[in-house]
């Protein structure tokens, strides 16, 4: 078989292989260009989903007329002239693949005007690279336009693979979206099938930037956003976070950014991810908006063709870092204390805004302050042998200075007034009634008591009886030899007994009836790959959790005014309260409002 240098054509059809993917993969492209280019404004064009018509036009600085058949040659960019500069690439494009690529497989058109020039010029490109004789004057504002029709003309084979005109189109406009949630300077315009999707202004102010946020992705995430900044190491990380209530039934909310581009990163994942580890039901997925600024020298924006993963030099400071704001954020909140962007304002109401905050449709609230309404509401009902002295202490320690200032406004959730079937409490604050889960609420207060206790005792160790031996590779053998010490922190004494053998001497007390062998090669894959395991975390945290479960108070027991504003209290103070152990909401909020609709009031 001989061997032969392929013509370039073919070369531009295999890179458009890597690069080109579907119609979206030809708007990333055009728009990362735009973008590299200053661009403040851009319009996109699309027709037949992408498959007919794609055309980006940008106000960028715009291409000479002698560098427009360069922009269309392959390996040919303005971005980067040594390897110095691949190692610190700011720009989202730098290959000088994308135009080439996408001219071999469609009917490309290039006009740009640069700036100061007297006019525009254009070339196109259908197949293969162009001829500079092709080079035509055009009428053109400074900016750039390219127009790509046809897609996989000359390539049926993969034509017939793209799917339906909505679905390409569903995929596009998903590229359009995240862009424009990365560079809120520029201005956005989306069009398909000469219908307008949406038209986004530049947005440098942050409530523009929020209107935005809200309009490409949705006002109920920005209700239930945590704004997020954290700095640490020569890293930072801004956004939101959907606090764990928002959850999605799949990972279709997440979008993260490194220095502006949108990235898909197995590491980054699941750090996030372990953040919400013990806030989320079951098999939900949180949502987040995330930017990560960083030295460029520290991440290789080169490791995939389409640019759409990355790789950190310094993984594991990466890792810790996004793990560590995320699950500090999302245990920063307490009832009342929500770190949350304001959404875009609501319409007017036309009813009158009563003392607690809210529309009051006809009749204004009595005269009498909250907290002494539920102190005359107990003195009535308690029974002189129901209220420990324990929760009288809490009773007055949480309601101290309340009595002699009826002015003193009730904390977030509010104080007591009575229990429903033994289940929920029920109290009242400002906005209107609360509704606990008292079972929930006490056994997250318990099981984060018990993750205290154990980080301020450490993990304590059991020997066992009988040592369990494993067979591993000789690369994880010699790792635990060599790590002795990391394995002892985690509770565990490892000990080498061959080239490929390991025992087991002792394991962390909490966990001496689970199966040890498994939890070892676990923890051990996870401590080779990364240089740290969060599963023996976990594994200790589900048996805390357990514990909390049953030490927690059990539904249908009746509590008294004082217990139960004790636990609103301590539900106040403790990390993480608003959903329990297995990620289920611990409290509800019934605003005036709310309840001014059930009951049809002021209609």
């Amino acid at each position: 078989m001989t061997i032969r240098r392929l013509p370039p054509l073919l070369i531009n059809q295999i890179a458009a292989g890597e690069v080109v993917e579907r119609p979206a993969s030809v708007a990333k492209e055009l728009l990362e260009n735009a973008l590299d280019a200053g661009a403040r404004r851009i319009v996109v064009e699309v027709e037949q989903g992408g498959k007919g018509l794609i055309r980006v036009r940008d106000d960028g600085c715009g291409i000479p007329k002698e560098e427009l058949p360069l922009a269309l040659a392959r390996h040919a960019t303005s971005k980067i002239a040594s390897l110095e500069d691949l190692e610190q690439v700011a720009t989202m494009g730098f290959r000088g693949e994308a135009l080439p690529s996408i001219g071999s497989v469609s009917r490309l058109l290039l006009t740009s005007r640069a700036r100061g020039a007297e006019h525009g010029w254009r070339i196109a490109a259908s197949g293969g690279e162009p001829d500079p004789a092709d080079l035509e004057p055009a009428a053109h504002p400074q900016g750039t336009t390219v127009e790509v029709r046809d897609l996989f003309y000359n390539t049926p084979a993969r034509r017939k693979f793209l799917r339906a005109e909505r679905t390409e189109f569903g995929h596009l406009e998903g590229v359009v979206r995240r862009i424009a949630m990365s560079r809120f300077s520029c201005g956005f315009t989306l069009t398909h099938n000469r219908r307008t999707l949406f038209n986004l202004p530049p947005a440098e102010e942050e409530s523009a930037r929020l209107q935005r946020l809200a309009k490409l992705f949705g006002e109920p995430f920005m209700e239930a956003a945590l704004a997020l900044a954290f700095e640490h190491a020569g890293l930072s990380l801004t956004g939101w976070i959907a606090e764990p209530l928002f959850s999605r039934s799949q990972p279709d909310m997440q979008h993260f950014f490194v220095n502006g581009r949108m990235v898909r990163d197995r590491l980054v994942g699941h750090a996030l991810r372990r953040a919400y580890a013990d806030v989320l039901h079951h098999d939900r997925h949180p949502a987040w908006v995330l930017y990560l600024e960083m030295d460029p020298r520290l991440v290789d924006v080169n490791a995939h063709p389409a640019k759409t993963e990355v790789r950190f030099r310094e993984a594991r400071l990466v890792y810790d870092f996004l793990h560590r704001a995320v699950r500090d954020a999302l245990a920063a909140v307490r009832p009342g204390e929500r770190s949350t962007p304001a959404p875009p304002a609501p319409s007017p109401v036309s009813a009158p805004v009563g003392e607690g905050g809210y529309s009051s449709p006809a009749q204004r609230p009595m005269g009498l302050p909250v907290a002494e309404q539920v102190r005359l509401y107990g003195d009535l009902h308690r029974s002189s042998s129901g209220v420990s002295e324990a929760a009288r202490e809490a009773e007055t320690s949480t309601t101290g200075g309340v009595e002699e200032d009826d002015t003193c406004a009730p904390p977030p959730l509010g104080f007591a007034l009575a229990q429903l079937h033994g289940v929920y409490i029920l109290a009242e604050n400002t906005s209107g009634l609360v509704v606990v889960d008292m079972h929930a609420a006490h056994e997250r207060i318990t099981y984060e008591g018990l993750k205290r206790q154990l980080a301020e005792e450490g993990v304590r160790s059991q020997r066992l009886l009988v040592p369990h031996s494993l067979a591993v590779s000789e690369r994880e053998a010699d790792f635990a030899e060599g790590r002795a010490e990391l394995f002892e922190r985690l509770g565990f004494e490892v000990r080498r007994s061959g080239p490929e053998g390991l025992q087991v001497v002792a394991v962390p007390q909490l966990l001496a009836g689970s199966d040890v062998t498994a939890l070892v090669r676990d923890v051990l894959a996870d401590l080779v790959e990364t240089g740290d395991s969060g599963r023996l975390e976990e594994a200790l945290n589900r048996v805390l959790a357990t514990m909390a479960c049953h030490g927690s108070v059990r539904a249908r027991r009746r509590l008294t005014l004082e217990e139960m504003n004790a636990l609103l209290r301590e539900m106040e103070r403790t990390e993480r309260s608003g959903q329990c152990n297995h990620g289920r909401p611990t409290w509800r909020q019934l605003g005036m409002a709310e309840l001014d609709r059930l009951f049809q009031r002021g209609q």
